[in-house]
């Protein structure tokens, strides 16, 4: 990674001339004017304090040490204030395209991780419904985060926590038993906070076919009935259309057996041990506000019944103390921001360092469909399910779309654009750069080049602008899979692949790739090679394909 050669350069230089200086905090960044050099860093202007001299005198001697290194830059220059200019040396890309052609797919991997355990819990939906493209959304990001990580050498562990245990498992089951009544012919008014999607019909359905005799049954032994049919349909239904979306679980775990294994109940009574909670109102509360929450929380309610945060500390507590994960990664809806601050002061009270918790929130997804934008309820039975928008779209266009913007951001999801075939289209324009690129290899074997020694190769043959520029663009794939995994923003890898392909797009429109020179003609093969390597490395960490035909 040349940005960080750079600033190890840069560090080494301070400390040769002014030996160790502590909270050393400088940017070493590419210059907005090409004028300016490939990379420029503020490093003078830094320093101009601590050491009492001008920053041009300071950046004059930092750019006088390194000038020397040739191998890595062209030209260094210094520029007032006190900027350093950097000019990287094309040698310098050459080797780094060697480097891709040898380790092809492994280019690009990392050792952030050195083997820490990941837990990633994402999707988790209630299961009263089917998944929305909302779920959708979160589970591309949250599968595509789980290979990010793998990928920079971390140990990750995908969950999906079952929340079947409540209130809204017993309207759930309700509705069904409504329904069934309903289609036995008795007329009933259907309560309006129930759920009202055809999916409870079908439900119903099948709960008739398996209990022919269900409603002569006591009543609330019925709504059991559907309610428990109904939770094993819809989480058949979610597991399905996830597999489907590529998305696969290490483990499926129930809120219901949480409370069976005596879990929560043993750290209530961890927390009662340490006096972090009181009696008010016949109701059970945990001083949060100890540990910077803004208000204490109900953890039993008054009719003694536990409350979802109660759940919460008991399944995080064994995240952490049981099952040992180094950090826990939770994607939740926006809607649940409220939860974070409570969560954490709950960590507190363990003695569990709360940043080893990470809170990814994901942003509404409208949908827009012949230039409309839909509207979207779950409990109305309103909203446009995963599965159907797959069906539509496919695969690889809803996860790519899904993965194209930061997480924070609400997401417009253009059905017609996803469907068409054009430069418009994202996911279509970065697979057609892949597939451009076979198609290069194809005719070569056609012209008889087939199988590529590239040690044998002089890759200085490239020196074309569009050349140079890709070979910097490919250079930057490192840094940017180091960006996705600290910062957990795979969604940067889609912004890098769509550069890459407008970079190849624009260069193939240039420059033909078999010419008569064969000496030209292989050293562009082997930036065709890099190209293609790196934008199916990275098409697999979103979980999207890179057909070799379009």
């Amino acid at each position: 990674m040349i940005k960080k050669k750079i600033r190890e350069l840069v560090e080494e230089a301070v400390k040769n001339f002014w030996g160790e200086i502590k909270e050393l905090n400088f940017e070493v960044e590419k210059p907005k004017k090409e004028i300016y050099g490939d990379y420029s860093t503020n490093i003078a202007l830094v320093l101009k304090n601590k050491l009492n001299l001008s920053p041009l005198e300071i950046a004059e001697k930092i750019a006088s040490k390194l000038r020397d290194n040739t191998s890595i830059f062209s030209k260094i220059d210094v520029a007032p204030p006190g900027f350093i200019n950097f000019w990287i040396s094309t040698d310098y890309y050459i080797e780094n395209l060697k480097k891709i052609l040898e380790l092809k797919e492994g280019y690009g991997k990392l050792d952030l991780g050195k083997g820490k355990r990941v837990l990633i819990e994402f999707v988790s939906a209630n299961p009263t419904g089917p998944l929305h493209i909302g779920h959708g959304r979160g589970a591309a990001y949250g599968d595509s985060l789980a290979r990010v990580l793998e990928f920079t050498g971390y140990k990750v562990f995908r969950e999906y926590y079952i929340n079947d245990k409540g209130t809204q498992m017993n309207v759930l089951g309700e509705s069904v038993y409504l329904r069934a009544k309903e289609l036995s012919g008795e007329k009933i008014q259907f309560p309006e906070d129930h759920y009202k999607g055809k999916y409870i019909y079908d439900i119903a359905k099948e709960a008739l076919k398996l209990y022919p005799d269900l409603l002569s049954l006591e009543k609330d032994r019925a709504i059991e009935i559907c309610r428990s049919l109904a939770i094993k349909l819809i989480l058949e239904d979610i597991k399905k259309d996830l597999e489907n979306f590529r998305v696969f679980y290490d483990n499926w775990y129930s809120e219901n057996n949480l409370y069976k294994s005596g879990k929560v109940e043993k750290v209530l009574q961890v927390l009662r041990e340490k006096g972090l909670v009181y009696e008010k109102e016949g109701a059970l509360w945990f001083k949060s506000t100890i540990f910077g929450d803004e208000k204490d929380r109900v953890i039993v309610r008054s009719n003694g019944e536990t409350t979802y945060f109660a759940g919460d500390i008991g399944y995080h507590y064994e995240k952490f103390m049981e099952r040992d994960f180094d950090v826990a990664i939770n994607i939740w809806g926006a809607d649940h921001h409220g939860y974070i601050g409570r969560l954490k002061a709950a960590l507190q009270a363990f003695k569990i360092d709360p940043e080893k918790l990470k809170v990814i929130l994901i942003q509404m997804v409208n949908l827009i469909e012949g230039g409309e934008k839909k509207s979207m309820s779950t409990r109305e039975g309103e909203f446009l399910e995963l599965k159907e928008l797959v069906n539509k779209v496919g695969v690889d266009a809803t996860r790519f779309i899904f993965l194209s913007r930061s997480p924070d951001s609400p997401l417009d999801f253009d059905v017609d654009l996803a469907k068409s075939k054009s430069q418009e289209n994202p996911v279509y324009y970065v697979q057609y750069a892949h597939a451009r690129i076979c198609s290069v290899f194809e005719k070569a074997k056609e012209n008889g080049i087939n199988k590529l020694s590239w040690e044998n190769v002089d890759l200085k043959a490239l020196n074309e602008k569009e050349e140079i520029e890709l070979l910097k663009k490919l250079e930057e794939f490192y840094e940017v899979i180091e960006s996705a995994s600290i910062s957990l923003a795979p969604y940067k890898i889609t912004y890098y692949l769509l550069e890459i392909a407008k970079q190849f797009h624009e260069y193939y429109s240039k420059h033909r790739i078999l010419t008569n020179d064969l000496k030209l003609t292989y050293a562009r093969l082997g930036l065709c090679f890099a190209c293609k390597t790196i934008l199916k490395t990275g098409l697999s960490l979103l979980g999207v394909s890179a057909p070799e035909k379009m």
